[in-house]
């Protein structure tokens, strides 16, 4: 991951690096466009702010766990699936881990700039239950999306201070959080099935006999006057 020379990928690697070293909120535009061997201008035309550089980050990740995820069995469910995905989220993403550590600290109390990585957040957890098979159609795609970032969320936090090389806190705690959403997804699930029937039964329905009425008949034609 990052192993080209493009700016985009210099600038990335740039930033994680000092990221590692000192605190996010230490870190200048200017310090990476320097740690990256570019000009300020030439950043610029890559990203509007540092948040821009964490999201091209998580689409890269998402780009190489899709990349490394085998292709489900039928015998595997989308909740196993899922679990090996998340997993191989954590496995990608460690080389990366004091750097991140770092950036989670200081975005934890900031919220007006977390809430920046918002639309970039839910965007690589839409793609991870994509990678893991789940149904996104319907009015329980955004509700699974939605649960799986905060579960996500939660098992990051762990996964940050797991330092076993098992990972066995984070395993543990990945594997309680999906068996705990797969019950409230149900729960998510029946409601809005009801209350799709419910909308339904206010919808008035055609009625369509499948033959066309004819017209109501006019008044008949005068005669035309004879010609002689």
């Amino acid at each position: 991951m990052f192993d080209d020379f493009s700016k985009r990928a210099k600038a990335v690697r740039a930033a994680l690096k000092l990221a590692a070293e000192r605190g996010w909120g230490e870190i200048s535009l200017a310090d990476i466009a320097q740690e990256a061997g570019l000009s300020l201008a030439e950043l610029r035309r890559e990203f509007s702010c540092k948040s821009d550089i964490i999201s091209a980050f998580q689409k890269e990740v998402d780009a190489e766990v899709l990349a490394k995820a085998k292709i489900a069995g039928p015998e595997q469910s989308p909740r196993d699936r899922l679990f090996d995905i998340i997993m191989t989220r954590f496995e990608v993403m460690a080389p990366y881990k004091p750097a991140l550590k770092r950036i989670s600290s200081y975005l934890a109390c900031r919220p007006g700039e977390g809430a920046a990585l918002a639309c970039s957040t839910l965007a690589s957890q839409y793609w991870m239950l994509a990678g893991a098979g789940a149904k996104l159609d319907g009015p329980g795609g955004p509700l699974r999306v939605a649960g799986l970032t905060g579960l996500y969320a939660r098992v990051f936090q762990v996964w940050l201070g797991d330092n076993s090389p098992s990972l066995d806190k984070t395993m543990a705690a990945l594997d309680r959080r999906l068996t705990d959403g797969e019950r409230w997804l149900a729960r998510a699930d029946s409601v809005c099935e009801g209350l799709c029937r419910l909308a339904s039964a206010f919808v008035p329905r055609r009625r369509d006999s499948g033959t066309a009425t004819p017209p109501p008949a006019g008044p008949a034609p005068s005669p035309a006057p004879s010609v002689h």
